[in-house]
């Protein structure tokens, strides 16, 4: 949102203070009024800007896109300029764009009630403050309760002179949210249709009209009394029952001049009453209770497939102990170190609810388990990582992890067989719509006959096959004067993988 200072200079700081306060406010007063509304700050001699906007989610908002810095001049909005030059309020039917800067909308017929914003008593008018609403809903507020309307108009003029405390901690309100309003002596004055048959699912089906709050025996009056109580807006999580309600209470203060300061003997006294509003929440809370279990039981899947992977892995170990031959021996160490890649993918799994895995993460828990396991302590050889956390979903994470257990083996099998040390890099490289993983090495490097089509390797067949065909990518061994690098690149999205 931009800031007040940028659009007036001429604002003294408890001025800008108090338009900053004004901002946080009008986003619930959208809502409740269903609403668009704008702050309009004056930006030189027959000029103004939109400082500020806030759309309903208690209904489809006149304004679509942002308005946010919209110049203005007298022919584009004569009633923020009565309100800014003469300090009239002003109420005036149009169509949409002829009040304001204009809409990518539908030009609907509008009602636009601007007023005067001023930081204290006497004070000069430093924004325009305008409440545009459609004239459907204009017409239906007039039929409403005038206990209601009168409501309505205390928070507004509580919102206008920045005296609503609490009021940033109120999540929004939606569309079926119920609205009850209570008097100071805690009687209920009003209940609206989605109110009245919230309650009627606990039972209540006579009118709750003129009836204390508190004989309801809901045991959920808590949020009105801390209002009363507090003077500031209250949001709890209410049980009621086998309901789950989610209640806010918005403390009333007495009437007065909108843009009259409060005075300390004014800010002390008690509500004159408090609107409250209550959202049903059981279902999305039972969605939310069934996702969490769903997902305890997919981690729990992961960890006891991690778990059987590793014992499987402990059993070939024991298998490779017996074997007959070194290269029967070889060969099931080499399928130990593929099922342990896939063990790591499940275990990332098993302790974290996202479905998307960091393959940085992945690498540094593979070259660990080289390092513990298959690196051959007599030479000194260094694993090493490099690159960025790159985020990537569960099947190309798993492939990638193959990818680099293999790369990792090849570079530990063949680049140092004639040497007593050097080092093996894995890089990542994260290019935002392709992802690069290479393994490089300061090894003997590759035969003069290589030809990567025509190799025995069984570990460059399985990259082969991984990069291009699970990944959809390419796989290319690049020479160099002293080791190689074998580079894997494929595109980042992998389509239903």
């Amino acid at each position: 949102m931009d800031s007040a200072v940028q659009l007036s200079e001429r604002l003294t700081l408890s001025e800008v203070a108090f338009l900053d306060r004004l901002k946080t406010h009008i986003g619930v007063l959208a809502d409740l009024c269903r609403s668009d509304i704008l702050i309009y700050c004056p930006a030189g001699i027959g000029r103004a800007v939109v400082a500020a906007q806030a759309r309903p989610h208690s209904i489809v908002p006149i304004h679509t896109e942002s308005l946010l810095g919209r110049p203005v001049t007298p022919a584009d909005a004569p009633a923020v300029f009565r309100a800014l030059e003469d300090g009239r309020r002003t109420v005036m039917e149009a169509h949409q764009g002829e009040t304001g800067p204009g809409s990518s909308a539908q030009r609907a017929p509008i009602v636009q009630d601007t007023y005067p914003v001023r930081a204290r008593e006497g004070g000069t008018i430093i924004a325009a403050l305008a409440i545009e609403t459609n004239l459907i809903e204009r017409e239906r507020h007039h039929r409403r309760s005038r206990v209601f309307r009168r409501a309505l108009r205390l928070f507004r003029e509580q919102v206008q002179s920045g005296t609503l405390r609490g009021v940033e901690a109120l999540s929004p309100f939606g569309e079926h949210d119920g609205i009850v309003y209570i008097d100071s002596g805690h009687h209920i004055q009003y209940v609206s249709g989605i109110a009245t048959s919230l309650y009627r699912k606990l039972g209540y089906t006579a009118s709750l009209l003129r009836r204390h709050f508190e004989d309801l025996e809901l045991d959920d009056g808590g949020p009105v009394r801390e209002a009363f109580e507090t003077g500031a807006c209250v949001e709890r999580e209410i049980h009621v029952r086998d309901l789950v309600w989610i209640k806010k209470a918005i403390p009333l203060m007495p009437a007065r001049p909108w843009w009259r300061a409060v005075t300390r003997r004014e800010a002390a006294r008690r509500p004159e009453g408090v609107l409250v509003t209550i959202s049903d929440e059981t279902e999305a809370r039972r969605q939310q209770e069934e996702a969490r279990v769903k997902v305890a039981m997919i981690q729990e899947i992961y960890h006891r497939v991690k778990n059987n992977l590793q014992t499987i892995a402990s059993l070939l170990r024991m298998q490779a102990r017996r074997a007959g031959s070194d290269e029967v021996r070889v060969a099931i160490e080499e399928g130990v170190t593929r099922i342990l890649a896939v063990a790591v993918i499940h275990e990332f799994l098993a302790h974290q609810e996202a479905s998307l895995i960091n393959i940085r993460d992945v690498s540094q828990r593979i070259i660990s388990m080289f390092r513990e396991g298959v690196v051959d302590h007599g030479k000194s050889i260094r694993l090493d990582l490099r690159g960025p956390n790159i985020y990537l979903p569960t099947g190309p994470a798993t492939v990638s992890a193959l990818v680099i257990n293999e790369l990792l083996q090849n570079a530990l099998e063949h680049g140092f067989e004639h040497q007593e040390g050097g080092s093996v890099t894995v890089s990542l490289r994260d290019d935002g719509d392709q992802v690069t993983i290479a393994v490089e090495d300061d090894g003997i490097g590759l035969p003069d006959d290589f030809d990567l089509e025509q190799t025995s390797s069984l570990g460059i067949k399985i990259v082969k096959t991984l990069a291009t065909g699970d990944l959809r990518g390419r796989f290319e061994l690049q020479g160099r004067d002293k080791g190689v690098a074998a580079v894997v690149t494929f595109p980042k999205q992998q389509g239903g993988k």
